[in-house]
């Protein structure tokens, strides 16, 4: 293993914590006697290509310093590959670093810990899912909640947290359930309505909301949540329970556990990891140990 570790950094992550985090986690790794370089990018694009040059040049390990943006754009570069994730997760969700049990706004923590991982052989294989060429590693999720999303993005007057807040009321206005065409493990197509559908390799998203409760990140399957056709009333009852994961034994949810899935609705674009990954119809598969993940345990 070579001793050159790499930083992808995020400087804008979690309103700047990410520029914040990188000298700690980097000092920590140092003191463990790692040689460490710093990856950005003008821009997203950009930033991947220098993540890719990483691996491809035998970097030790990729670790990502931000939120689950960041993350999502590391597992593009160590998807498949035998260099090992590192997370310092210092964004506003963390949903990755959280399903991993990894620490959370605590980069010396986070990099103490990639260290003795690194060192000690620590790391964790899961899986991860596949859209064509793009990876994910927590939550796809369409229906309602990637509508609030979109949403959310378009709003340019207000910022923060606030801009989703309104974006859900918003939609709560216009809400209607979708007409969806789903096929699960390549079975039979079936016609259903709902209001939302996750797909789910970790358990949470949205800063951990537990919308695929039960998930595992290493049992080869999604976890996929249905919630179906229901009034506004039975929506805004069962959402909060998201929370606590509660809502899965509500009888308006239903869930399966499969390999692949195929979706379809008119209108409706998918997010994964919290990021656009465009509209339906798409086919998620899940891919057993994609990567390995320095966890230290």
């Amino acid at each position: 293993m070579t001793s050159e570790i790499t930083l992808f950094v995020n400087p804008t992550a979690g309103r700047g914590r990410g520029a914040h985090a990188a000298q700690p986690a980097a000092s920590a790794l140092r003191a463990a006697g790692f040689s460490v370089r710093t990856v950005l990018g003008e821009d997203a694009d950009d930033a991947l290509r220098r993540a890719r040059e990483a691996v491809a040049a035998g970097t030790g390990a990729l670790i990502a310093v931000g939120g689950d943006g960041l993350v999502s754009l590391a597992l593009q570069a160590v998807a498949g590959t035998s260099t090992p994730l590192g997370v310092v997760a210092v964004g506003t969700g963390n949903d990755f670093a959280r399903a991993l049990g990894l620490p959370i706004r605590d980069p010396a923590a986070a990099g103490a810990l990639a260290a003795r991982a690194l060192k000690a052989g620590g790391h964790r294989s899961i899986d991860l899912g596949r859209v064509g060429t793009r990876w994910f590693g927590s939550v796809l999720a369409s229906g309602f909640d990637s509508r609030v999303n979109d949403r959310g993005n378009r709003m340019r007057l207000v910022g923060g947290r606030f801009k989703y807040d309104l974006a859900i009321l918003a939609e709560l206005a216009a809400f209607a359930p979708i007409p969806y065409r789903i096929r699960l493990d390549g079975g039979e197509a079936r016609e259903i309505e709902a209001t939302l559908i996750a797909v789910g390799n970790g358990s949470t998203y949205g800063g951990g909301m537990r919308i695929c409760a039960d998930a595992e990140m290493d049992n080869g399957l999604f976890d996929v949540t249905v919630v179906g056709e229901c009034t506004r009333t039975t929506l805004l009852k069962v959402f909060p329970k998201v929370y606590k994961g509660t809502h899965l034994s509500h009888p308006a949810v239903t869930t399966h556990r499969v390999a692949s899935i195929e979706l379809a609705a008119a209108g409706v674009t998918a997010y994964a990891d919290g990021e656009p990954l465009g509209a339906l119809p798409l086919t998620a598969t899940c891919v057993p140990d994609a990567v390995r993940v320095l966890t230290g345990g």
